[in-house]
């Protein structure tokens, strides 16, 4: 096969990608003002009593949008029907291979009203005023992910490079946000707040 016929029509993606998921960034309107649905997490699956947003890993052949739904449904109980998608928000990267791409979708407030929880991944649903985060700066705190190269490392075979190289190091920034009993932080927080940082610039 050419490279040209290869390319042809293919669409791009990220690479090295592990795992690929997707979640939703529910918005509900109720009296007179705009919310952020979240969710807290059952004690029976990973990360127990974090705050997240509906979603979870991609299937197979799946678009990230219908997993995006399809989570929802399965964790919140909320009908799909009920679920109406306003577009698809950016991606994050993790530096563990993972991929996570953002929709952002309505809800209604009778919807999440009426919602019938799956107990063996959801606690409990809450409600954010989106001028909370609007109006609200968290707390941020940095680390350093830095490489860890065994002595092993066959440095003799790299042009240049005869005992030792400038392995680079990364930075990343943890959101924290504390809404009454409620801490948001870590990749719900990073969503949010670029997700408040691009809509601040429309």
């Amino acid at each position: 096969m050419s490279a040209a016929l290869f390319l042809e029509g293919r669409k791009p993606k990220i690479m090295e990608v592990r795992k690929r998921c997707a979640v939703l960034i529910p918005l509900v309107w109720h009296k007179d003002q705009m919310y952020v649905l979240l969710e807290v997490r059952s004690c029976q699956v990973s990360q127990p009593g974090e705050v997240c947003f509906p979603g979870g890993a991609v299937e197979g052949k799946e678009r990230p949008v219908d997993c995006a739904v399809r989570e929802t449904q399965e964790e919140t109980g909320i009908p799909k029907h009920a679920i109406r998608v306003l577009g698809q928000f950016d991606t994050l990267c993790n530096y563990t291979n993972v991929t996570i791409d953002t929709f952002v979708g309505v809800i209604a407030y009778e919807d999440v009203k009426s919602a019938k929880l799956n107990p063996e991944e959801v606690q409990e649903l809450f409600l954010v005023p989106l001028r909370f985060f609007e109006e609200t700066q968290p707390y941020l705190y940095q680390y350093q992910v830095s490489p860890n190269i065994g002595e092993d490392f066959p440095y003799d075979k790299i042009a240049g490079c005869p005992d030792r190289y400038h392995w680079q190091s990364g930075q990343f920034t943890v959101p924290i946000y504390q809404y009454e009993d409620k801490v948001i932080w870590g990749l719900t927080a990073r969503i949010l707040r670029h997700w408040l940082e691009e809509m601040s610039k429309c």
